[in-house]
């Protein structure tokens, strides 16, 4: 028995470290279910931190219906790494300039150089209900109630589409990501879960930061993170309006721009193009 996806084209990419997979399936007729996404997933060579599958778009006047899937099948609603490479590959077919339809709204995107990208990721949700958190409090500070040790007492929050929780600190090398992401990512705190970021102030205009991404671990960059950091430094008066953000995997560029929006620019890597195994889905 075959199944809709076996033989498909499937493109592997970086977007500053952040392992992507770009699925276009704007031709119609099926919508990759969580199970697909984890086994894909699985298979050699495809493993990836999102796989963003492109679907027919809802307006005329979209590129496509974008879909995000974390590894372990669950769906986000942005990715501003994986939204670089999905225009990457769509300026392969003159589209320089694409607008796509997410469930965190649209977002624009336009290309700056051969492999350097700026997105629109719209503007930071900053309410309490919006982001969410499971109490009202205020978003600037939130007291980490119960208390997970190891970590900060306080964080601030912000969504970009999905959940995100900033730990300001002095050094985020020494941070155990690998204990804390997964016990911050389910704290009762987060009722969707929550990317849990760990930040470092290096300048006014420079940021360190490690990431544990929900639904994902650890990964090397995380674009819609970036953005939330930069938002929630910026209230808090660490930085300014714009700042450069660095991840293991390579620099973000990040700016709260007047209009409320925040802008995102970084680079894109293609690593290989292949077509998916129908052995993978048995």
């Amino acid at each position: 028995m075959t199944h809709p996806l076996d033989h498909r084209k499937i493109l592997r990419m970086n977007g500053a470290g952040n392992e992507i997979l770009v699925l276009d399936l704007r031709g119609g007729g099926y919508v990759p279910t969580p199970a697909d996404a984890r086994a894909i997933a699985a298979a050699p060579r495809l493993g990836f931190d999102q796989m963003m599958v492109l679907l027919p778009p809802r307006d005329s006047g979209d590129a496509a219906y974008m879909r995000i899937y974390n590894t372990d099948g669950s769906l986000s609603a942005a990715c501003g790494n994986g939204t670089r490479c999905v225009a990457w590959a769509l300026a392969r077919d003159g589209l320089t300039a694409p607008v796509l339809e997410t469930d965190a709204g649209r977002i624009a995107s336009r290309r700056e150089a051969e492999t350097l990208f700026t997105v629109d990721m719209g503007r930071p949700r900053l309410g309490w209900s919006e982001i969410p958190l499971a109490r009202a409090t205020d978003t600037a500070h939130v007291p980490l109630e119960p208390p997970v040790e190891g970590a900060p007492a306080a964080f601030a929050a912000a969504s970009m589409g999905n959940p995100h929780a900033v730990f300001f600190v002095p050094d985020a090398a020494a941070i155990a990501l690998e204990r804390l992401g997964p016990a911050l990512e389910h704290h009762p705190l987060f009722p969707e879960r929550a990317n849990i970021s760990f930040a470092q102030i290096l300048s006014q205009d420079t940021i360190l930061l490690r990431v544990w991404e929900r639904g994902t671990g650890i990964t090397k960059a995380c674009g819609s993170a970036a953005c939330a950091v930069l938002v929630c430094a910026a209230r808090a008066g660490l930085t300014g309006a714009r700042a450069t953000v660095k991840l293991p995997g390579g620099d973000l560029v990040i700016e709260w721009l007047a209009d409320g929006h925040v802008a995102m620019t970084g680079p894109v890597e293609f690593e290989f193009e292949t077509t998916l195994d129908p052995g993978i889905f048995a």
